[in-house]
């Protein structure tokens, strides 16, 4: 027998999850608590008892979680990778992710995986693993490729196997799946190719596994509804010749959910697995409890909000997503016999419900004491990384020797060699201190100013700004331009001050001195005055999306509004700047930043600067309002939202002194004219979905009609 108790709420779905869930949700050191990762830019801890979040971290805008956050058991810090390459770590303490511990691999991480009694792992999306305490004395060090070419891993397991770690991960490509086993005492991988049976055309939804005496359970969810399972050997027979095993899929349950690419598939215990999916094509989703010895449903939940097809298992609590809410229900599993898959056991012979431990855990139960983290951990592996970025390539010290006193033309030759010459584990840090050591001549000696080979140096991808902090203050003293909108392209950690001292030259910066200065100008596409005025004429009275800015598209408009609409004209039918200078500040709206730091520089910027890049942002906007998509042409314009949230930024920043320029009223007004118009359009919208509302109820009654019927709907 199988129970499924009463279901609670544990949190809404953050803003920032997508349309496909959650990242994951996975237990921290305490068993109570468990971190919840969005999709987007937030990590939020909730201890599950209580229903209440213990606290929240989130990453900067324009930066993006990308795999879930997991904690380390060892030593009890939170681990998460943003935009695929950066680690950060942290601890309760931590207020501000931007603050923590941060590590830049040299390879894309698929997920980092985290079991009690051992440290946790880094699998690559290349195949290659590596243990975070060596990863992080050495993170630009050398990741291998594993896996083949066009092959993408799936689903991943991290096991216990006998006190020794060992990992699974399964990739897919054309169609064809494969199962890698590596266990870390040997670091050994084995690799093996699943067979499909009669189930050859079906396609894999969902993975779980658990351990079977010296076999890997891998059980799959295919989209055929049946439930297969795979016997994985965990020692090998012959590991020399790993590369062509073979395993074949047998049935284990059929047709336990219908076709659905949102099903998931959990094992709770030897006997049982839950599986999340509809048991019919048109029937609401369910989550269901199934017997798979003596292939029998034990209980079915209804979940008539739908979910996003991802379920989590820990202790006696399944995770998912119902609707718009992270629900937890709590389960318990009898001992499997015969009469309680029939639902026939009685109270009274009950043995006693059993508290199942995650199958990986079986074998961790004794023997982990002895490897536990010392307090000094976090010290050692500083003083790890401090050691590994010293550079020990002869050649970059003889670079760093020409630099100290040769000329800027032999300087710039001899760093072109030395980019020839194959690339080091260190190369990113060896660059960073070539960078330094030219920015310390620049210093000594104000006629030094080595813009090529800094141009060069910036344009390999490998740089950042906590590498060379000084570079773009030279930039900012020298008025370069180019090399700081270079900066702001490529570097993810600007500090809010710089970014800001390059917004206030962009702005101040005369146009005859821009037009003298070569600017990459992929992001601005042609904004002439001809193509915009005969826009506006084969566009007059037509609504863009929702917004005319000749006309007002609200009836409760302040008649002010409507008094000066030639002026409002006269300032959006043009781009208030020109090409090279929008170039430069779509760099600025295309940079990470975090609200709270960055508005008290904003109010530093003179408010007739602030006047014309507000020009400029609302330019934009009527430019994505020209079309359906919202979008800008162009190859990497702002998005609407870096739009929106610079307008929203400046306002709040510097509206009190705005609103006293005369020039600025115009603009204030439009800005308002606009706003006033969303918001009707938003009320009309109300309504219509109100009566699209009854409509889908009146169609649900179609099957009690008779062949021919005469209807009338009333819609108010």
């Amino acid at each position: 027998m199988a129970a499924l108790e009463e279901e609670f709420t544990l949190s809404a779905v953050p803003l920032g999850a997508g349309p496909d869930g959650l990242l994951g949700v996975e237990q921290c050191d305490k068993t109570d608590q468990f971190l919840i990762t969005d999709s987007g830019r937030t990590v939020i801890l909730y201890k599950v008892s209580d229903q209440k979040p213990l606290g929240s971290w989130s990453v900067k805008q324009g930066q993006v979680i990308t795999c879930p956050a997991v904690c380390n058991f060892q030593t009890g810090e939170y681990i998460v990778v943003h935009d695929s390459k950066v680690l950060r770590l942290w601890t309760n303490e931590d207020v501000n992710l931007d603050k923590v511990f941060k590590a830049t691999l040299s390879a894309e991480v698929y997920r980092i995986l985290s079991i009690p009694g051992t440290e946790p792992l880094v699998l690559f999306k290349e195949g290659a693993v590596r243990g975070l305490e060596a990863l992080l004395a050495e993170p630009q060090q050398k990741i291998e490729t594993v896996i083949s070419d066009e092959e993408v891993i799936k689903w991943t397991k991290f096991f216990m196997v006998f006190r020794h770690p060992a990992l699974i991960f399964i990739t897919e490509k054309h169609g064809n799946y494969f199962a890698y086993v590596q266990k870390f005492n040997s670091s050994v991988v084995s690799k093996y190719t699943l067979l499909l049976g009669q189930e050859e055309k079906s396609v894999i939804q969902s993975f779980t596994a658990s351990l079977c005496r010296k076999f890997i359970s891998l059980m799959s969810l295919s989209s055929d509804g049946c439930i297969y399972e795979t016997l994985i050997p965990i020692h090998p027979s012959d590991p020399e010749k790993n590369q062509h095993q073979r395993v074949v899929r047998s049935l284990l349950l059929k047709t336990v959910v219908s076709g659905n690419a949102r099903n998931a598939l959990s094992v709770l215990d030897q006997d049982h697995v839950a599986v999340l999916g509809p048991p019919l094509p048109a029937s609401k989703e369910c989550l269901s409890i199934w017997n798979t010895k003596f292939q029998t449903l034990q209980i079915s939940k209804e979940l008539p909000q739908g979910t996003s097809g991802q379920l989590w298992y820990y202790g006696e609590h399944l995770f998912m997503l119902h609707g718009k809410i992270l629900t937890v229900i709590p389960y318990k599993c009898e001992m499997s016999s015969l009469a309680g898959a029939l639902g026939k056991l009685k109270h009274g012979q009950d043995p006693g419900t059993q508290t199942m431990p995650h199958f990986v855990n079986w074998e961790t139960s004794q023997g982990l004491g002895s490897q536990n983290a010392e307090p000094s951990k976090r010290i050692l592996r500083r003083r790890k990384i401090e050691a590994s970025v010293q550079p020990e390539v002869p050649a970059s010290q003889q670079l760093l020797s020409t630099i100290k006193k040769d000329s800027e033309k032999h300087i710039e030759m001899e760093l072109r060699k030395f980019l020839a010459i194959k690339r080091t584990p260190d190369f990113h840090t060896v660059i960073g201190d070539i960078v330094i050591g030219l920015l310390g001549r620049c210093k000594t000696e104000p006629s030094f100013y080595p813009r090529n080979s800094l141009m060069q140096l910036i344009q390999m991808h490998v740089l950042s700004y906590s590498l060379c902090p000084g570079l773009m203050e030279v930039a900012l003293e020298k008025t370069d331009v180019q090399m700081l909108q270079l900066c702001l392209q490529q570097f993810p950690d600007i500090p809010e001050a710089v970014t800001c001292a390059c917004l206030k030259m962009f702005l101040s910066i005369g146009d005859d001195s821009l037009q003298e200065t070569d600017v990459n100008m992929e992001s601005v596409s042609d904004y002439s005055d001809a193509v915009q005025e005969e826009q506006m004429e084969e566009q007059t009275g037509i609504l863009q999306n929702g917004f005319n800015p000749e006309e007002d598209n609200c009836d409760n408009c302040d008649k002010e509004l409507s008094e000066k609409p030639q002026n409002t004209i006269e300032e959006t039918t043009s781009c208030p700047v020109i090409p090279k200078r929008a170039a430069l500040l779509n760099a600025v709206l295309h940079s990470a930043y975090s609200e709270t730091f960055l508005l008290p520089h904003l109010k530093d910027i003179p408010a007739q600067h602030i006047t014309l890049f507000l020009q400029y942002l609302y330019f934009l906007y009527l430019k994505c309002s020209e079309n359906a998509t919202m979008t800008l042409p162009g190859i990497h314009p702002p998005t609407l939202n870096q739009i929106m949230d610079w307008i929203c930024l400046l306002l709040d920043a510097n509206f009190t002194v705005v609103v006293m320029i005369p020039e600025a009223k115009s603009l204030l007004l439009s800005l308002y004219k606009f706003v006033k118009s969303q918001i009707c359009i938003c009320s009309e919208l109300n309504k219509i979905e109100v009566s699209f509302r009854e409509l889908q109820k009146l169609n649900q009654e179609k099957n009690n009609r008779e062949l021919y019927s005469i209807e009338v709907l009333e819609l108010f």
